[in-house]
């Protein structure tokens, strides 16, 4: 399959680097107005941007895509921050399997590409201690932007506002099709009425 916009492009183009820096969660600008979850759905964008430096990073060393034991790490380190925090614990762990999933799926389309593409796959620019530290950073940040939106996203709107910062973040980060389809996986349950 080929790139509706591009017909010499794979489906799956593997960009040189992410679309926005990683740094930092998207900068502000005027479609920041229309959601409230805005700065949730950047932060979970910018989680799964971290996707194609990982994959980097093991498909160098040989390293498994799939890792239960970091991944289940995760989700009791986010279920204790919710709790923490007075959040419902079980909509957590829903919403990271969900957003780890997602991540993982990019990072087996990246895989695939490389394996049938040789000598295609990039340098990893960090190890993965280092990408996993900036991941946390951005878990932390969904958590405490979970914890301030959690009425809106039990609000009859939070459909609507998700909506609106799902289309915000696609284009501020201008992602492309695999991402943006990763994003709406990632976020669609993160609405749900009281």
């Amino acid at each position: 399959m080929v790139s509706k916009t591009n017909p010499r492009a794979p489906y799956f183009p593997v960009p040189e680097s992410t679309s926005a820096p990683l740094a930092g969660v998207g900068q502000p600008s005027q479609t920041d107005c229309l959601s409230p979850l805005f700065a949730l759905v950047d932060a979970a964008a910018a989680r799964l941007q971290t996707a194609d430096a990982v994959a980097a990073a093991k498909y160098k060393s040989g390293s498994p895509i799939d890792d239960p034991q970091r991944e289940q790490q995760v989700i009791d380190t986010m279920a204790s921050a919710a709790a923490a925090k007075n959040i419902d614990v079980e909509y957590i762990k829903s919403i990271f399997h969900d957003q780890m999933d997602a991540t993982n799926a990019i990072e087996h389309a990246r895989f695939a590409y490389w394996k049938l593409n040789r000598g295609t796959a990039p340098a990893p620019d960090s190890d993965l201690p280092a990408l996993r530290v900036t991941i946390d950073r951005l878990n932390r940040i969904m958590i405490a932007e979970i914890g301030i939106q959690w009425d809106a996203l039990r609000s009859p709107s939070g459909a609507s506002y998700l909506d609106n910062a799902r289309n915000a973040v696609v284009e501020a980060r201008r992602l492309d099709a695999l991402y943006e389809r990763a994003l709406v996986f990632a976020t669609h349950s993160y609405c749900r009425q009281a």
